[in-house]
């Protein structure tokens, strides 16, 4: 029997990488409030036109590089072929110069085109334009270590990525608006966009000049490893080519159109609010609202699932490699777990006290009312936005890569037809933006699901994986409700007061769904400081002896069965 005090490496390299990357949301939320005071809610929506245009550049170059080539390299280290899964690294680093040094260009030469609906977020476009070189060789860096079961290296990059991020980003924007003599709000507003996108770039160079350090400490390690390799067939660069291009561009294909959502949806709500004859300043800064407020609040739960897919993505593709098809549903289903533990309550969380939490973050009170309800309207989309990013890595994982191709063109489709309509009938306005992010999340669940549980045989445990967590969360939201506006009437300070809401919502959300059987003994050992967690579950009370009581059952089932062998032998 495996020893249950031996670490799940998955789902520990799964929780460092998780932990960095709600660390990185919530820092990047930190900055923003002091960063949306400087360059307003004006420059907010030129630097968001202009780093959704930028966002979908990357995906096309670089952004889906790191699970591709952990893909790939994961599954040539499942049979030790070291000195293949190097050249795959050397290829990709190939491909990313070619790829992303076009992409850059282009992106620099053509921002007039590609911001052609908001021209004032042309220079940010511009500053943002040699980030999408860089980031393709950190990716790939990334994507080498995530390979070879090692979330530490991609986590403190993204760490130290953000920091500079933030720092760059307020002082930047700060000193060119400063620059800014005789100019009026709209042109120091343009300098302040252009300002944050510096931010962007000084925060990937130095993510890239960690991992750059990282790869050449272990570099004497990989070159043994590499020389001791006696595999008997050694892959020519030309087949690694194309296995690059065959397994990338599927991988593009399915972030490109997965993301693509809110560049397109940008771009319907702009022209149908053009063709409503609305006030441009005025829609420009309502999208700047709902973009740069409420979809950053959401995006904070949301990086679990994305963390867990990073996690996910190698053990998936070498156990299926292997044929042990077994384990891969093992991996899934823990994963799965570990997801929707978190965003489930996040998302009731966020739906209960929307305006205390945006009033946390953001407390600027010109957007604190509209921001505050998009978000209560976007609380829903944590849960399928998580467990559709989390199916689609599965689906690449196995081998399926066109799959979540299919999928994302098919709810885009929808999700498209449903905007439209709710901007032209309706006057929703941003709340219809909120329905189709709804709407496009909640159908790349249902055909991902369908394609997992077709191709793996896999079946959920919906009970646990979702019910148990939810009704936990629903008794968790009404304590934390009732708290936070009990304890307002007492103590008038809403920041101290949402943490307290917050600490006691935690307690009873945990408290609940252990006493409901929502986890296990075993895989609560599983979790970062799971022993500790049990230790303060059985103290409580809170922990059933179920695990106990199915080994005495099979104790008592041993002895019947070793009793009868002797009346038989007698």
């Amino acid at each position: 029997m495996e020893d249950p005090k031996k670490k799940s490496t998955f789902v520990f390299q799964a929780g460092i990488l998780a932990a960095a990357g709600m660390l990185v949301k919530v820092i990047g939320l930190i900055y923003r409030s002091p960063l949306l005071s400087i360059i307003g809610i004006e420059g907010s929506g030129y630097y968001n036109a202009a780093i959704n245009i930028y966002t979908i550049i990357l995906l096309i170059s670089s952004y889906s590089i790191p699970s591709a080539i952990s893909k790939v390299i994961a599954q040539r280290l499942a049979f030790k072929e070291y000195r293949n899964a190097q050249r795959v690294f050397v290829c990709a680093l190939l491909y990313v110069l070619v790829v992303g040094g076009v992409a850059s260009i282009l992106t620099f030469v053509g921002a007039p085109f590609l911001v052609e609906k908001n021209p004032n977020a042309v220079l940010a476009l511009r500053v943002l334009s040699p980030t999408i070189f860089f980031s393709g060789f950190l990716g790939v860096l990334r994507g080498f270590f995530q390979a070879h079961g090692s979330m530490v290296h991609t986590s403190i990059s993204q760490i130290l990525e953000q920091i500079l991020n933030a720092v760059v980003s307020i002082l930047a924007a700060k000193l060119l608006i400063g620059l800014v003599v005789d100019g009026d709000a709209t042109t120091r507003a343009i300098y302040g966009s252009a300002g944050s996108a510096l931010g962007t770039g000084a925060g990937v160079v130095i993510g890239l000049l960690f991992m750059l350090g990282m790869y050449r400490l272990n570099g004497d390690m990989i070159r043994r490893r590499v020389e001791r390799d006696k595999t008997w067939h050694e892959e020519s660069y030309k087949e690694i080519f194309k296995v690059i291009f065959t397994i990338v561009t599927p991988f593009i294909l399915s972030t490109f159109i997965y993301n693509c959502t809110t560049v397109v949806n940008m771009y319907i709500y702009l022209y149908v609010m053009d063709y409503k004859k609305m006030d441009p300043i005025l829609v420009s800064n309502h999208y700047g609202i709902f973009s740069g407020l409420a979809v950053a609040v959401v995006n904070i739960p949301i990086a679990i699932a994305s963390s867990m897919s990073s996690a996910i993505m190698p053990g998936v593709a070498a156990s299926y490699a292997k044929g042990t098809v077994a384990q891969t549903r093992k991996q899934i289903t823990r994963a799965i777990q570990m997801t929707m533990l978190i965003a489930i309550p996040a998302a009731v969380g966020i739906a209960v006290l929307p305006r205390p939490i945006m009033q946390f973050i953001f407390p600027q009170k010109e957007s604190l009312d509209i921001a505050s309800g998009l978000l209560a309207a976007l609380a829903v989309t944590v849960v399928f936005y998580s467990l559709s990013t989390l199916t689609n890595a599965v689906l690449q994982g196995i081998g399926k890569v066109n799959t979540p191709v299919i999928h994302a063109v098919v709810a885009l489709v929808i999700q498209v037809a449903g905007l439209i309509a709710l901007l032209l009938y309706t006057d929703l306005e941003l709340y219809a933006l909120a329905a189709a992010n709804a709407i496009y999340s909640f159908v790349m669940c249902v055909l991902n699901h369908l394609s997992v549980r077709k191709h793996l045989e896999y079946r959920m445990d919906v009970v646990k994986l979702f019910l148990k967590p939810l009704f936990s969360a629903v008794i968790m939201g009404a304590a934390v409700f009732g708290v936070y506006h009990g304890l307002i009437l007492l103590i008038p300070v809403s920041r101290l007061v949402l943490l307290i809401a917050i600490a006691i919502g935690v307690c009873v959300y945990g408290a609940v769904l252990l006493l409901v059987g929502g986890v296990s003994r075993e895989e609560l050992q599983a979790f970062p400081r799971g022993y500790t967690l049990v230790h303060i579950a059985e103290r409580l009370h809170l922990l059933s002896d179920e695990s106990e009581g199915t080994e005495k059952r099979k104790k008592r089932r041993r002895k019947k069965k070793r009793r009868k062998k002797r009346r038989a032998s007698l």
